[in-house]
């Protein structure tokens, strides 16, 4: 591959409202069907929202600790070793943390019914950024499961 080859993750933009690449995942992920400005609508009214409830100025800060708060640092890959699969805990790489959380974020807002989008994605964020939530206690179920699966660490390659 050319050594100026430039792949698709660096052609995304970043948002054009606080020019970050965190917002621009987050933007993308919430994204259907290509309505890109239907997301961003979403997502900048879920940052008020969240701003409000938090009483908190800088909404970047929001998201960024709210995607702390949830991204895992170990998770278990299967392993088949003679005949049996093992669940072996591993460490996850950052960029793997990163969408790892995204996608819960965006998955546990999905799941919530009953309420549009924005408020939604406001609840989550607020939860996440408070270490409490869904997404949070997802993160949270991995960490035990990779903690009780420890003894199958020496598989891990």
């Amino acid at each position: 591959m050319p050594r100026n080859f430039k792949s698709t993750a660096d052609l995304q933009l970043p948002d054009p409202k606080f020019q970050s690449m965190l917002a621009t995942k987050i933007i993308n992920k919430l994204m259907l069907s290509g309505k890109k400005t239907t997301a961003q609508k979403a997502f900048y009214e879920a940052l008020d929202l969240a701003a409000k409830k938090l009483e908190v100025d800088d909404q970047v800060e929001i998201f960024t600790k709210a995607i702390d708060n949830v991204r895992p640092s170990v998770e278990v890959r299967s392993k088949r070793v003679g005949g049996a699969n093992y669940q072996v805990p591993r460490e996850v790489r950052r960029n793997r943390q990163q969408s790892l959380a995204i996608r819960w974020l965006i998955d546990n807002t999905r799941k919530k019914k009953g309420k549009p989008m924005a408020i939604r994605l406001a609840d989550e964020l607020v939860d996440a950024y408070n270490g409490t939530g869904a997404s949070v206690s997802q993160k949270e179920t991995v960490h035990k499961m990779a903690e009780a699966n420890k003894a199958y660490s020496h598989f891990a390659r």
